[in-house]
């Protein structure tokens, strides 16, 4: 098999902040930057349809890839091919929220996912190295979920609420028990609950096993409010009053 799909890694695995990891993140933020520029262009019907439908397309198609990929180097188990994993979990809402416009979902992706997504761009537990098939998935994977997000709060104008926030992190505590119990049957780590993973990661800096899933929960909370805070400031700033309201 090429080595671009091959099972094993070939050379040295994947390093965080190495060449191809920042090339990554400049071209993950120009999107982003064109995204934003182009929200009222992609108004338009034709342009509307044609990249929320590539986006869900694109999505879905990365997670069959990557199935398809670990079947076929023997590679896929109960352990480790479920989708599960946070992320996994927000492409699929993801999917589902670009093709229905469905704002209930939206309301749990917006911060599953930018939470979620972000914090494995930056700090990626992965091990296949530039230019391997896996490398590409990842990180394209994780970027359309967060660019799924921004395109409904952008292009469509959906926005978050407090009780959004509090709706997401129930959601994420809802799965807690599920996730943990196929941790236990299958010796899995899905949403690394059962321990941590094994490269470097904000998990290192919240105490021992399982101590340290009571600090993602005060993490979890402080990064959806966060990520709430600029709806909040815009709603406040929307309605601040004019200095023409004002004499009136």
């Amino acid at each position: 098999m090429s080595p671009y799909f091959s099972r094993q890694p070939s050379g040295e695995p994947f390093v965080p902040y190495s060449l191809s990891h920042v090339v990554v993140l400049v071209l993950f933020a120009a999107a982003i930057f064109a995204l934003y520029r182009a929200r009222q262009n992609i108004r338009a019907p034709l342009a509307n349809g044609l990249i929320r439908y590539s986006l869900a397309g694109f999505l879905l198609l990365s997670e069959v890839a990557v199935q398809s990929w670990q079947i076929l180097t023997e590679n896929w188990t109960l352990a480790y091919s479920l989708p599960l994993q946070l992320c996994s979990i927000s492409l699929l809402l993801s999917v589902i929220m670009l093709l229905t416009y469905s704002y209930r979902v939206y309301e749990i992706t917006y911060f599953l996912g930018l939470g979620g997504a972000s914090q494995a761009m930056l700090t990626p537990d992965l091990l296949y190295p530039y230019p391997h098939f896996i490398f590409f998935h990842f990180f394209l994977a994780h970027a359309a979920i967060i660019l799924a997000c921004l395109f409904m709060t952008w292009v469509e104008e959906y926005r978050p609420t407090l009780r959004s926030m509090w709706k997401a992190f129930g959601f994420l505590n809802l799965l807690l028990p599920f996730v943990l119990w196929v941790n236990h049957v299958t010796g899995g780590n899905y949403m690394f609950i059962s321990r941590k993973p094994l490269h470097p990661s904000l998990l290192d800096y919240l105490g021992p096993y399982p101590w340290y899933i009571l600090s993602l929960e005060g993490v979890a909370i402080l990064l959806f409010l966060l990520l709430y805070l600029p709806h909040r400031l815009r709603k406040k700033n929307l309605h601040k009053p004019t200095q023409t309201d004002a004499a009136l």
